[in-house]
């Protein structure tokens, strides 16, 4: 019997209309997310396909060399799905930001023949929501993130600025794309 057969496939496969909790992981996890600049083109992008509704966000948290998000794809942007728009368009500019370091740059190179750089991993992970108690749980593991022993980003949640904590614990909403997960379940 083959040992591939029961290894797990992470795909990020998702449907229009449905909610779920969804990380995508940068290539190779390079830190390529430290600087607040890359950050701002993630919340750049959020913000864009929030505004022409192709999506809802309801939580998330930007660390170093992943994102998590609750969200829900609410209709195509041209011919794709959301979430593809979202990863090309991060890519572009990430590339534009590091094409000034090529050093920097060179660690995202890949010999494939579609393209020559990669910044995230093919293996985006999507767990559609189901409950309202599975929605808080995955909630409760985002804003928690930041402040795990190994990355030690912030004390309490509400206190990481690149997360949706604040929106939930004291009504801020920073970034004027966020939704409230508790009014879905």
């Amino acid at each position: 019997m083959e040992n591939n057969l029961f290894k797990v496939k992470r795909k990020s496969v998702m449907e229009l209309g449905e909610i779920y909790f969804w990380t995508a992981t940068i290539h190779k996890w390079i830190p390529l997310l430290q600087t607040d600049s890359a950050k701002d083109m993630i919340l750049n992008s959020l913000k864009y396909l929030s505004t022409k509704d192709k999506i809802d966000v309801y939580a998330f948290v930007i660390m170093p060399n992943h994102i998590h998000l609750i969200w829900k794809l609410n209709a195509l942007n041209g011919k794709e799905l959301p979430h593809a728009s979202f990863l090309k368009f991060t890519a572009h500019a990430f590339k534009a930001e590091l094409i000034k370091t090529p050093e920097k740059l060179s660690r995202f190179f890949v010999d494939e023949g579609n393209k020559e750089f990669n910044f995230w991993q093919r293996d985006s992970l999507a767990v559609k929501l189901t409950s309202r108690e599975m929605a808080f749980q995955k909630m409760d593991y985002i804003h928690k993130n930041p402040l795990a022993d190994h990355w030690n980003l912030a004390t309490r949640p509400e206190d990481y600025l690149f997360s949706s904590a604040s929106f939930y614990e004291k009504g801020e909403d920073r970034f004027g794309v966020l939704k409230d997960i508790r009014e879905e379940f």
